[in-house]
């Protein structure tokens, strides 16, 4: 079996509405609470960082399997939306909205858009995030898919 082991250092000054970092091997950044959970907002939080998490692996995971079926792709892009619902003052991430936007080159076959509206559903079951938080967070897609004219 093999494994891959990433590591991140997390440094908190102490108390609520402070300012920390964070640091690993491709990611350092300032972290604390949102605004819109009466934080500073300043750097990054954890619901930005779990939505940057699931909307990468997603993407990566698609685009692997896109080049793995040989799908004549022009462009991809990607817009993902987290939801937090909070409830008597409890804080639960409740859904995460994945629209990816994927444009074929043109000349695709309906073969290829069928494929790749399978490759679609496919790699959000395959991405290990989606993974990890499946049962605990609704997973939703809302692809637009497209032919180049």
């Amino acid at each position: 079996m093999a494994e891959h082991h990433f590591h991140l250092k997390a440094e908190w000054p102490g108390g609520r509405n402070n300012v920390g970092t964070i640091h690993a091997d491709n990611l350092q950044t300032t972290i604390s609470i949102p605004r819109e959970m009466d934080g500073p907002g300043e750097g990054t939080n954890p619901d930005e960082m779990l939505l940057g998490a699931a909307a990468t692996c997603y993407i990566i995971t698609l685009a692997a399997m896109i080049e793995r079926a040989d799908l004549p792709l022009l462009e991809m892009n990607l817009n993902s939306e987290g939801v937090v619902d909070v409830t008597r003052g409890v804080f639960t991430y409740n859904k995460l909205i994945h629209r990816p936007t994927i444009t074929l080159k043109k000349g695709a076959t309906d073969a290829d858009k069928r494929k790749l509206k399978l490759l679609v559903d496919k790699a959000e079951k395959n991405c290990m995030i989606s993974r990890a938080i499946q049962g605990n967070v609704e997973l939703e897609l809302v692809p637009n898919i497209t032919v180049q004219t």
